[in-house]
């Protein structure tokens, strides 16, 4: 049996109309996965969120490109905010009004971004 692909070397695909949300238990088993993440209702909308801290204002507005660079090659795009010395990321899928495995693997991304810098 081969290794499982983990979820950061995996790519978004394009949520069209007939995508659905994730179901609870397939959130719990994708959480799993992500340490560190956690789920947070803005309106009704489910969404992973993170915050990540750094030394100063110059390294959150890097890792902040580097997430939007990142979101720009998936077609796949979070909210960011950036304070001096951490950056809150959010995903969820507009389409599907909550959490799309895209959520997971651009969560996936964006870990492997904060843990190479």
């Amino acid at each position: 049996m081969s290794d499982p692909i983990l979820l950061a070397d995996r790519n978004c695909t394009r949520a069209g109309r007939d995508a659905r949300p994730l179901t609870n238990e397939e959130i719990a088993a994708l959480l799993r996965e992500i340490p560190g993440w956690r789920l947070v209702e803005s309106g009704e909308v489910t969404r992973l969120d993170r915050v990540f801290a750094f030394r100063d204002f110059a390294e959150a507005l890097a890792f902040t490109d580097a997430v939007g660079a990142m979101a720009e090659a998936q077609d796949h795009h979070p909210a960011l905010t950036t304070e001096w010395g951490r950056v809150t990321v959010q995903w969820w899928t507009h389409t599907v009004k909550g959490l799309h495995l895209n959520d997971f693997i651009a969560a996936a991304k964006t870990d492997r971004l904060y843990a190479g810098r």
